[in-house]
């Protein structure tokens, strides 16, 4: 891997990580599709003027059906179902629980690609998915946050990481060759539109805080549209199944925004699981080992 995709990985990593802390702080203001909408949108604006400014607005209409579908299960989908589950689960166990996606991944491009993965790969996402355990043991028991049912949550949480799963290989299967940033674009306008209706029934009868309005434009500005950026820019550079290890990182920086900023307790055992995600995706996307040159 390049440098400037181990930096591009880490930065995208930890925008991600960050969204779960903006999820938690503005959703039980917003409600999930209200704040997805916002998420969404504001993605959107972000990356439009740039799409459309370096020409690849045709790019965008030529495969708007195959990109409006990614923006379906890739964006509008696994964003509310995560927006519900920042309810009730405190955010660095969902950032646990969406690391879980190249799992779901795997799964899939085996069963519809019929992908076959390097011995190392399976490797490394075995030991990337055992620090993932060792996380959520880590966390002793799990205290519920706010007033919505735990157990729904984690399950919306982990089925939106089965979303991801199939997105990535619906991309690998229809968008292949499609530009990345009309691509990035394409979704957010189109995971708008389909969040408009919902979001516009279950906007909040209140007036959300100053709080909860700077984290969902913080959730939109840079944790949708530059981290859509930025992911879009790994898939053409890694491909699709190695730029979506980023999220065994993902909880990395959950975790450590979330003790920073939400006060959220680390343990012995959730530093070690930390240790053994990143050891699993530096295996997985090829940072290490390094192959010899002959």
């Amino acid at each position: 891997m390049r440098s400037v995709d181990a930096l591009t990985f880490l930065l995208l990593a930890s925008l991600w990580g960050g969204s779960f802390l903006f999820m938690r702080v503005a959703a039980p203001e917003f409600g999930p599709f209200a704040l997805m909408l916002i998420r969404c949108s504001i993605g959107a604006l972000v990356l439009l003027p740039v799409c459309l400014w370096r020409g690849k607005g045709q790019a965008l209409l030529r495969a708007a059906r195959p990109i409006g579908l990614v923006g379906v299960i890739n964006s509008a989908l696994p964003f509310a179902l995560f927006g519900y589950a920042a309810l009730s689960v405190p955010s660095g166990m969902i950032a646990v629980l969406n690391s879980t996606a190249p799992f779901f991944g795997a799964i899939i491009a085996f069963v519809w690609l019929r992908e076959r993965l390097a011995p190392w790969q399976v490797a490394g996402m075995t030991i990337g998915f055992a620090g993932v355990i060792v996380l959520v043991a880590g966390g002793g028991q799990i205290e519920q946050v706010g007033g919505g049912s735990l157990l729904t949550g984690v399950l919306a949480a982990l089925l939106a990481a089965c979303f991801y799963g199939l997105a990535a290989s619906f991309m690998r299967r229809y968008l292949a060759g499609v530009n990345s940033l009309a691509g990035a674009t394409g979704s957010q306008l189109s995971a708008s539109a389909v969040l408009l209706v919902p979001g516009l029934l279950f906007w909040p009868a209140e007036m959300p805080g100053l709080t909860a309005w700077l984290a969902v434009v913080m959730l939109g500005v840079f944790s949708t549209g530059l981290a859509y950026l930025l992911y879009f820019r790994l898939i053409d550079s890694l491909g699709p199944a190695r730029a979506m290890t980023v999220t065994f990182a993902i909880p990395v920086f959950g975790i450590f925004w979330g003790a920073v900023l939400l006060d959220e307790s680390v343990t012995a055992m959730m530093l070690a699981g930390a240790v053994l995600v990143v050891a699993g995706c530096a295996l997985t996307v090829g940072v290490w080992p390094r192959k010899r040159r002959g």
